[in-house]
Order: C-alpha cells, then sequence, then structure tokens
C-alpha cells in the first residue's frame, strides 16, 4: 500500500486526487485479498489443512514483509538494507521456527 508514495513522480498518477489513490489502493487489497483468504480457508486445521490459526498469522506476516522489502527496495531507491534489518529478519526466521517446533 506504500506505492502510492511515488505516483507524484508518475504523470498521470501525479494528478489523481487523495479518492482516486484511496481506490487503486483497495483494488490492489481486494487482489491480494482474494488469495489470502481462499489460502488460509484451505491452509487451516478446522477446515482439514496442515497450520493452526497462530502458524497461519505468521506466515501471512512473514510473506508481507519480505514481499514489502523487496518491493522498497525496487521502487524506493532511496532505501536501503542495513545490518539491523537482516538480524530482524535473522529474528523473524528464529520465531517462525520456534513457532512451528513441535
Amino acid at each position: 500500500m506504500y506505492g502510492h508514495l511515488r505516483f507524484q513522480e508518475l504523470k498521470w498518477f501525479g494528478k489523481l486526487g487523495l479518492a482516486g489513490v484511496i481506490l487503486i489502493s483497495w483494488g490492489i487489497a481486494l487482489f491480494e485479498y482474494s488469495f489470502m483468504i481462499p489460502a488460509n480457508r484451505i491452509g487451516y486445521q478446522g477446515n482439514g489443512g496442515p497450520f493452526s490459526l497462530l502458524e497461519l498469522k505468521v506466515i501471512q506476516e512473514v510473506v508481507t514483509l519480505l514481499v514489502f522489502v523487496t518491493f522498497s527496495l525496487i521502487i524506493f531507491k532511496t532505501e536501503s538494507f542495513r545490518i539491523n534489518h537482516l538480524i530482524g529478519f535473522v529474528f523473524l526466521i528464529l520465531a517462525v521456527y520456534f513457532l512451528f517446533k513441535k
């Protein structure tokens, strides 16, 4: 949802008002949710899937962070990936490991 911060640099998008930016952002969110909701329903243990509710939430957050970091490094050239970010991701990986450990 941070892509709209770069819209001002693009000729056509720069003229959009706040309502236009909101509608585009909602469209992107709807597209994302159209994949996330079925994946959660299929993956949840209560529906015959292999994951608990907590495991599904952690998977969702890790995927979101990975996509966001990749997006921000590609789209926002002014952002940089520093050692503290790497350390944070190591802790996230450890959190996933301990959450999934039986």
